[in-house]
């Protein structure tokens, strides 16, 4: 017999809130004193989910030394303004009410630092919802999503089988399936049906209402037999 799902891991940005304001303004903030222009802050949409070191070399071409000043300086801004120029995604409150009426243990794993989660989740009134929330360190050390994921598996005795993260990036599928764990890829964040599905999520939804009905079905499946 497989194993119960009970286990529900969440990333933060793009998933359960919608943290564009704050991230493409921090990060055009951060260019700006490393003396690189920004057209436009909709072209630094690409750095909401990924670790922000890892952005700057790979999207902004810096070298490791300067990304290390552009996070620094991020951070200048973010820790006082940007992690409250966000929003809540609509329905997922509801959806987290739900689930845990029905008994489901939640967590949050993100790459953003766990100081700025947990203020952001106290901020938006969502950390009693959660079990346990698992972010990056800010010496940059547990960045990758696989650790995050690790982490809270480790840290709460969670069988990999009876757990299940949600993410909208392929970062977040991938580092699910490094650790075993299956994933609900969603739409309603920043990454693509084609981003999701090459990374190879296990289910993908469109609406947060599809969420609630995906884990009910493996839920169900399990109850089936």
């Amino acid at each position: 017999m497989k194993d119960a799902l009970h286990h529900i891991l969440f990333d933060l940005d793009g998933t359960l809130t919608d943290p564009k304001e704050g991230i493409t303004k921090c990060v055009e903030y951060a260019l700006n004193k490393l003396d690189i222009g920004v057209e436009h802050p909709d072209l630094l949409i690409p750095y909401i989910g990924p670790p922000l070191y890892d952005s700057f070399i790979q999207i902004q071409g810096l070298t490791p030394e300067a990304a290390l000043q552009g996070v620094e300086f991020y951070r200048e801004r973010y820790r006082t303004l940007g992690m409250f120029e966000n929003s809540v995604i609509p329905g997922i409150p509801e959806l987290l009410e739900d689930l845990r009426n029905k008994g489901f243990s939640l967590y949050v794993a993100t790459s953003k630092p766990t100081v700025f989660a947990e203020e952001i989740l106290r901020h938006y009134k969502l950390d009693g919802f959660f079990k346990f929330t698992a972010g990056s360190n800010l010496d940059g050390t547990r960045s990758k999503k696989r650790e995050v994921i690790r982490h809270v598996l480790d840290e709460n005795g969670i069988p990999a089988a009876q757990a299940l993260m949600i993410g909208d990036r392929e970062h977040d599928i991938i580092g699910a399936k490094a650790c075993g764990v299956p994933s609900i890829g969603v739409l309603f964040g920043y990454g693509s049906e084609e981003e999701l599905a090459a990374a190879g999520a296990d289910y993908i939804a469109k609406t947060v209402g599809e969420v609630g009905d995906i884990i009910q079905r493996i839920h169900m499946s399990y109850i089936d037999g």
